[in-house]
């Protein structure tokens, strides 16, 4: 009894975050880039049970991350330009040989 008050009181708590979370299928291109823009970093749904975190710029990831093009699907069009996804750099990136 004592572990399944915290556990059901968590899970009333979380649950409306993840009902609220905007989705990009829901909005026109223009309005998913102005979001990201606004926010600077925001987690956008991407359709169903997908979703990432976008950027406005560098400036929003970890120190060790660069920004990679995010394009998404937007109400009005299918390969929205959002922003930026931060992420590792990897072999063939800019910085790798350093």
């Amino acid at each position: 009894m004592n572990r399944t008050l915290p556990a059901l009181v968590l899970t009333l708590i979380a649950a409306p975050a993840l009902a609220q979370r905007a989705s990009t299928t829901d909005m026109s291109c223009a309005e998913a880039k102005s979001t990201v823009s606004r926010q600077g970093g925001i987690v956008l749904g991407t359709g169903g049970a997908t979703y990432d975190r976008f950027v406005r710029d560098r400036g929003f990831c970890e120190i060790t991350e660069i920004t990679i093009p995010a394009f998404v699907p937007a109400r009005d069009d299918v390969n929205c330009f959002v922003g930026y996804r931060c992420r590792e750099p990897g072999r063939g990136d800019r910085f790798s040989d350093f």
